[in-house]
């Protein structure tokens, strides 16, 4: 038998759904959340296959868009499309927080020209009892708020501020459009993208929490009236995010789904968006237990990717490796 070529790992990669860049929203994530908790240097060795899974999907993104328009166009009408745009701002966030502003406008100028030709594709093909990819609109948009007030602050830009303010309710406004749209049976049998549900509403709090930081410093936003009504929304949403947690996890007990699908990197982000919230938001809005809820729920989310990146190295080098026994049957077949 020969030896396998590069062939099949090619063919497989370029097999890649758009919905596998949320394997870079959930890495990134929990690069995020731990450094919020202090682990530097576990964050960093997060953040590595993040920004490699990230540059991976990117030339695929722009080789399709080249040579498969059709495919391409076929694919960016899928709620799963919405992940370039979140897992871009997600990277964007993590690598702000290391001090690289010019890398996180680049990575924000690159969601936000992405965002309003997905964002329209998308919601053109909404269609009653969607699955939990559908408040992957929401997930987009409050990434970009989340990192445009993280620019904000680092920048003293006050009008990137207000723009991200805005983005921040139109998210909220596009969650409620999704939820009149998702199919509650996914809560029991979804196959793990149902906890975007919540993790769109962990995003929003840890947005409010972003533009409550920005405030302050070489920076006046709000008023106190609009940081009172920001704070309260803040946490409330966390609030929500959490019970979401509880009630999919309930879900997961009592069905349990244990086989592998990339759709699980879906769960992964919301558990390490949970935790960064809870950890953002213990400052924010001046609660401090959040911080030890934080940190708890950060190493779950850490559990969680290695169980999820351990189901995905074994479904890829099965899927690599059957390809090249599959060609020497068939050939064998034909002698």
């Amino acid at each position: 038998m020969p030896a396998p070529s590069p062939y099949p790992f090619r063919a497989w990669w370029a097999q890649r759904s758009p919905a596998a860049g949320a394997a870079v929203m959930a890495t990134g994530i929990v690069s995020v959340a731990l450094h919020l908790a202090g682990y530097e240097t576990l964050s960093l060795i997060a953040l590595v296959p993040a920004c490699a899974a990230w540059l991976g999907l990117a030339a695929e993104f722009v080789l399709r868009l080249a040579r498969e328009r059709e495919r391409w166009l076929a694919e960016a009408q899928t709620p799963g499309a919405l992940t370039a745009v979140a897992a871009t701002t997600v990277l964007g966030t993590r690598v702000a927080s290391l001090g690289e502003d010019a890398l996180a406008w680049a990575l924000l100028a690159v969601a936000t020209m992405c965002w309003p030709t997905l964002l329209v594709l998308v919601v053109r093909r909404w269609r009653p009892r969607m699955p939990g990819a559908v408040f992957l609109c929401c997930v987009a948009t409050q990434g970009l708020a989340v990192l445009g007030a993280t620019l904000a602050r680092s920048e003293s830009a006050d009008w990137l501020a207000h723009v991200a303010l805005t983005l921040f309710w139109l998210g909220l406004v596009l969650y409620g459009l999704a939820l009149f749209r998702f199919d509650l049976r996914q809560v029991t049998g979804g196959p793990g993208d149902q906890w975007v549900a919540g993790g769109a509403v962990a995003i929003s709090s840890l947005a409010g929490s972003k533009l409550l930081a920005a405030d302050g410093g070489a920076l006046y936003l709000w008023n106190d009236d609009g940081s009172a009504v920001l704070r309260l929304t803040t946490g409330v949403l966390l609030v929500l995010d959490l019970a979401w947690y509880a009630v999919l996890t309930a879900a997961e007990i009592l069905r349990p789904r244990l086989s592998y699908d990339t759709r699980r990197w879906a769960t992964v982000f919301p558990l390490g968006m949970t935790a960064a919230a809870a950890l953002s938001a213990s400052t924010a809005v001046g609660v401090p237990w959040l911080e030890g809820l934080g940190r708890v729920l950060m190493w779950v989310a850490v559990a969680a990717w290695l169980a999820v990146a351990a189901g995905a190295v074994a479904s890829a080098r099965t899927a690599v490796t059957s390809e090249p026994v599959e060609r020497e049957i068939r050939s064998t077949a034909r002698r």
